[in-house]
């Protein structure tokens, strides 16, 4: 007689005994993004359902719709956006087709001086508008009994900080087109403007409408310009402020920063709507198009982007003239003042060195996070997993997450007496960390985008050699994304040095950064400082940027020589 035997049924390991290095560096990894994004946002959320005894309601959004000047100013921030994304996108994508579709000179200094705004916060903008047309500007009579202050100045400014945003988007969508397609519109007699309306502006209408949705997103988020220059003109982003700063109503500023979060999650849904229809511009069969010399188009396209970028070394040029001068407009003797015993008695002389600080260490412990996340997401383990996909879902969402919002979460997180994490807040360490998380969506596509040009046959190789994984990202994955690496670092660090909403309500008197110095020494009418503090920023992630240029040629040099090789 035979009997069967089962056997036994072995218990189910924990989770962690079951994960390889690179599984339990993931787990690490969506567990970091969970605390400091989903978490503070969760705290912001719970609280704006929260009444005053504590209690499940919809009682603040009772009091927000019923609130004096929130309809108002709910308003306000839809058309300023609007309007500045009417003004700006025609404007970015003009200069972007000068830049690539015509034969113009000196292109390389035109990008320069179109992406130069970047090098500063948005309060440079305000700041020098104020110089330009405020009440003794020195273009006050060209505005006749319009003030500045209020939604011209905001408009005028917001154009000038999301101008390059735009343009960089802009450049790319027309970088690439099919010659062919021209040379029929050539064959079929089609002038100018029926190539331009049949052939251009469809092949770039997914870039337009990105720049579109990233220049309203931005607007709406907008909060130091309005703060400067936007006198009693009420909009969302102030409203925050007053809320959480002035009047403490956490309560309150928690609605508002959900009802600023809305507009902004929108633009983002319909961009990557937007991304996902988007097709290839050029086939395995296309013929890279080449613009040909055109006299009169050429002209015309030059003295459009001297204006433009005359215009906007204006602004930056206003800002620093400011910081030069004894005191404006009465007495214009140069002086260094401002600098020295301006910054020092205003009591922020250590800002400068606190957002030094903070800049360093977001680009030195963002960019390894971000890339290395991006290399475990990628590179090991299997596709279309529940955890990638959680860690995916939450990479994306930074990207439509204003700075406002997640500094309110924070508050709420962090500060809260029970949270372990407590010693965090008013800390450069949590000023870092909402640095990195603040800007990752766009550091994690930019290292996705280089790690899925190479081929997963290089981690297949390595493993029937019997060569660790360790070994193959240093000598092999790193090297060749370096550039992308690279760029995450500058990207990082010249945001840290320039950003003030995500910071506005995180630092205590020891740890108050450069860019939210601007905006105390501008509430003080200390606009000679401001402008200085505004200028060193300037010239620091100017400088930056020109060391980060020669280090990654060295860099490049030394570590990807096989690319020119195989030219």
């Amino acid at each position: 007689m035979s009997t069967a035997t089962a056997s036994p049924t072995s218990p189910p390991r924990p989770l962690m005994a079951r994960l390889d290095t690179p599984g339990l560096l993931l787990v690490l990894a969506a567990l970091a993004l969970a605390v400091f994004l989903l978490l503070p946002l969760g705290a912001l959320l719970r609280h704006s359902l929260l009444d005053e005894g504590g209690r499940w309601s919809l009682q603040r959004f009772q009091d927000f719709a019923q609130a004096p000047g929130m309809a108002e100013a709910a308003w306000n921030t839809f058309w300023v956006a609007l309007l500045v994304t009417c003004i700006t996108v025609p404007l970015a994508f003009c200069y972007a087709y000068a830049i690539q579709r015509s034969c113009i000179p000196f292109k390389g200094l035109w990008r320069i001086l179109g992406l130069s705004p970047l090098l500063g916060p948005s309060l440079v903008g305000a700041i020098a508008f104020i110089q330009w047309f405020g009440t003794q500007g020195v273009l006050k009579a060209l505005l006749g009994e319009t003030s500045v202050y209020g939604p011209l100045g905001i408009v005028m400014a917001t154009v000038f900080s999301s101008f390059p945003h735009a343009l960089m988007v802009l450049i790319v969508a027309l970088a690439t087109a099919d010659g062919r397609l021209y040379e029929a519109a050539d064959a079929l007699s089609a002038t100018r403007w029926r190539k331009f309306v049949t052939v251009t502006l469809p092949a770039a209408k997914y870039g337009l409408i990105s720049a579109a949705m990233l220049v309203f997103a931005y607007s709406v988020s907008e909060f130091g310009i309005p703060k400067v220059i936007g006198g009693n003109f009420k909009v969302l982003a102030v409203e925050i402020y007053v809320q959480t700063v002035g009047q403490q109503n956490l309560g309150r500023g928690a609605v508002v920063a959900l009802m600023l979060l809305i507009p902004v999650m929108f633009a983002y849904a319909v961009d990557r709507q937007v991304q996902r229809r988007q097709q290839a511009a050029m086939t395995a069969r296309a013929v890279p198009y080449q613009p040909r010399p055109d006299t009169r188009r050429d002209t015309g396209l030059l003295v459009f982007t001297v204006l433009v970028a005359a215009a906007l070394v204006a602004v930056l040029g206003m800002a620093m003239y400011t910081s030069v001068i004894t005191f404006w407009p009465y007495n214009l003797a140069p002086t260094l003042d401002h600098y020295t015993y301006g910054l020092a008695d205003a009591g922020v002389g250590n800002a400068y060195l606190n957002s030094l600080q903070i800049a360093l260490l977001t680009a030195l412990a963002g960019t390894p996070f971000v890339f290395v996340t991006a290399y475990l997401l990628e590179k090991t383990g299997t596709p279309g997993s529940a955890l990638r996909a959680a860690i995916q879902a939450m990479a994306s969402l930074p990207m439509g997450v204003p700075g406002l919002v997640l500094g309110i979460g924070y508050i709420l997180f962090f500060n809260h007496p029970d949270n372990p994490l407590n010693g965090l807040y008013q800390t450069l360490a949590i000023m870092v960390i909402v640095n990195v998380v603040h800007y990752y969506s766009a550091c994690h596509l930019t290292a996705l985008t280089a790690l899925k040009s190479l081929d997963r046959e290089f981690e297949a190789v390595s493993a029937s050699l019997k060569v660790s994984r360790l070994v193959t990202f240093f000598r092999v994955t790193l090297p060749v994304c370096l550039p992308a690496v690279l760029e995450i670092s500058r990207y990082l660090f010249i945001n840290a040095m320039t950003t003030v909403s995500a910071l506005v309500f995180l630092y205590s008197p020891d740890t108050l950064p450069a860019a939210v110095s601007i905006l105390n020494l501008d509430e003080a009418g200390e606009l000679g400082p401001a402008a200085a503090m505004a200028t060193l920023i300037v010239l620091t992630t100017g400088l930056f940027s020109l060391l980060h240029a020669g280090l990654t040629g060295l860099l490049l040099r030394r570590h990807q020589a096989w690319r020119s090789a195989s030219r």
